[in-house]
């Protein structure tokens, strides 16, 4: 006779392998899409006019061809374009970092007069649409002439009022035991941020670098207004480049579609545990 126990946990089995199937389920839904741009990436642009989307690979029609053409090609700059983005989100994404997890670390933990004020300032500056600010941010660069440079890229964003809200939220939750006692030990005030608040926030630091280095990786609107020739384009920017009223060459398009994606994958790779801990954690105020 099946006691009630017994069947708690026959329940428990089921409900965790319909979960399972669910999700996996989810995953193939995201992830096709992709598998069938890499498929196209690898076959000739005029079959994809004839063909369309295939989910399997043709071998008569395979080539890689597509790839040859972006690095070769003297009309295109896609090693230009992915040493730009590369550069602007390692920079945007260190300092970005450091930046936010300070301002968030002293409005978590220092009593200073006008902290609410500053903390209201930086929730109001999550609400303002970034289109707004395009305008007087353009005419600022221009007279301090950083357009087509990658200072023009990263200085107005370098700080995320986001990044700052996170990390003041994560390091509201730690206890300040940890700082008392290491001012007692006679620890400085840079000594308590790098040697232990920057460890006690590596889940926070390892979640917002993928949000941080995500963003960066795809800014699409603020380096199409700043940067002026082809070889300090960034890859979004450069990539839509290659599509023309006249004509477009879709394989190679989504050939360097492909490539982009690379990092972003790393990265998230590296820090995946973090990054789950971190939104888990940092989104509770302790």
């Amino acid at each position: 006779m099946v006691t009630v126990k017994t069947r708690r946990k026959i329940k428990a089995i089921i409900s965790k392998i319909l979960m399972l199937i669910f999700f996996v389920f989810l995953a193939f839904l995201a992830l096709l899409p992709f598998y069938a741009i890499v498929v196209a990436s690898f076959a000739p642009s005029e079959r994809l006019f004839i063909d369309g989307i295939r989910l399997n690979i043709d071998p008569k029609n395979f080539t890689l061809q597509n790839y040859i053409t972006l690095f070769t090609d003297k009309t295109i700059y896609y090693w230009d374009w992915y040493k730009n983005s590369v550069i602007l989100a390692v920079l945007s994404t260190v300092l970005g970092l450091f930046l936010s997890s300070v301002v968030g670390y002293a409005l978590a933990v220092y009593q200073f007069k006008g902290r609410n004020v500053v903390f209201l300032l930086v929730i109001f500056l999550m609400m303002i649409p970034v289109e707004i600010l395009l305008l007087p941010l353009f005419q600022m660069e221009v007279s301090m002439k950083i357009i087509n440079t990658y200072a023009g890229v990263l200085l107005p964003f370098l700080v995320s009022s986001t990044a700052i809200f996170f990390f003041r939220q994560y390091a509201s939750g730690i206890p300040k035991d940890f700082i008392d006692a290491a001012r007692i030990d006679g620890c400085t005030e840079y000594g308590i941020y790098s040697k232990i608040m920057i460890p006690l926030m590596k889940p926070a630091i390892g979640a917002m670098t993928i949000l941080l280095a995500l963003s960066s990786w795809n800014h699409f609107i603020w380096p199409l207004i700043v940067m002026r020739t082809n070889d300090m384009l960034t890859l979004p920017v450069g990539l839509s480049s290659l599509i023309s009223p006249d004509e477009t060459n879709y394989s190679v398009l989504l050939s360097g579609s492909v490539l982009s994606v690379l990092p972003v994958i790393i990265i998230f790779l590296f820090n995946q545990d973090s990054f789950i801990s971190g939104l888990t954690v940092g989104g509770v105020k302790g």
